[in-house]
């Protein structure tokens, strides 16, 4: 079987000039934009899409399916699902986007996708508190510590969670009111924190929407590699959006939302039923986990 591509005809040069006409035609249309910005976003925007289209000889049918494709995006987009966010998460949009907002700065904690489901004003816990607030899965006891890039500890950082359960579904997949595993604290005066969280487990991204058929007709697996979401903020410090993830999951290698990044890849240990939790809580003889993060934040504006 001859696996070598078809060359394409050659386009005569003037054909490509009439096309090229239509770019520049329209490249001009923003130069009167007043905002600079606008202008360079747009015009950028313009001169790719149009290289796309060229370079890809792309058919009128194409097109079409495409704008098809784009609608029912629009379509199953609602308060509650984000499938814009999705579609840019599985093509690498928004971790390009995240890798040229967090540039490395010493030895701050990496960045890494925000995912389409946090929710505002989360329920706050105390230190030591849990956050499952009855969503099922296995206890995990989360520790560890806040501190700006020189070492200093960081009081009073607001430390948002939030994680899915052992079924795979955030609190917003349900469909009724119920806000859980997910919640927010506070460093203490030392920078340090403390929770009760749950151990995370792989799942599907949703896959029943336009996303997910896309996924399916490229040969893509939805699957994300299991981990435990984290937003970080404190004043004159560079808000920080990651995950950790497990080590020894086999999807962290492809993570469909390329999130996975070597320094934020975290012993979870396993704790036999029985074994003293570092609060005295009893579990019910339930088995548990532990993993410590050590947060370090980036000066602002970095």
């Amino acid at each position: 079987m001859n696996d070598t591509p078809t060359p394409r005809t050659p386009v005569p040069a003037e054909q490509q000039e009439r096309e090229e006409q239509i770019t520049r035609q329209v490249l001009a249309s923003f130069d009167d934009c007043a905002d600079p910005r606008l202008c360079e976003i747009m015009q950028s925007l313009v001169h790719h899409l149009h290289a796309f289209v060229r370079e890809v000889r792309l058919t009128e049918g194409e097109w079409s399916k495409g704008i098809e494709f784009l609608t029912r995006t629009g379509n199953i987009t609602d308060e509650r699902r984000q499938e814009f966010i999705l579609l840019s998460d599985v093509l690498g949009a928004s971790m390009q986007t995240v890798a040229v907002n967090n540039e490395a700065y010493g030895d701050a904690t990496e960045a890494t996708v925000f995912g389409p489901f946090f929710v505002d004003n989360s329920p706050e816990i105390a230190q030591g508190g849990d956050l499952a607030f009855g969503a099922a899965g296995e206890p995990c006891w989360v520790e560890g510590s806040v501190t700006d890039s020189a070492g200093k500890p960081v009081a009073g950082a607001r430390i948002e969670v939030w994680e899915a359960d052992e079924d795979g579904f955030y609190d917003t997949q349900y469909g009724d009111d119920r806000m859980a595993a997910r919640a927010h604290l506070f460093s203490d005066a030392d920078g340090r924190y403390r929770f009760w969280g749950l151990t995370p487990t792989p799942y599907p991204i949703p896959h029943d929407g336009p996303v997910g058929a896309l996924l399916a007709a490229t040969g893509r697996s939805p699957m994300r590699a299991s981990h435990l979401h984290f937003m970080v903020s404190a004043p004159a410090l560079r808000t920080l959006v990651t995950h950790i993830f497990v080590r020894g999951d086999e999807l962290l290698d492809r993570d469909s939302v390329f999130g996975v990044k070597e320094s934020l890849v975290k012993d979870f240990v396993a704790q036999p039923a029985g074994t003293p939790t570092p609060d005295g809580r009893d579990l019910g003889g339930r088995s548990w986990s532990r993993v410590r993060f050590d947060i370090v934040l980036a000066p602002d504006g970095t």
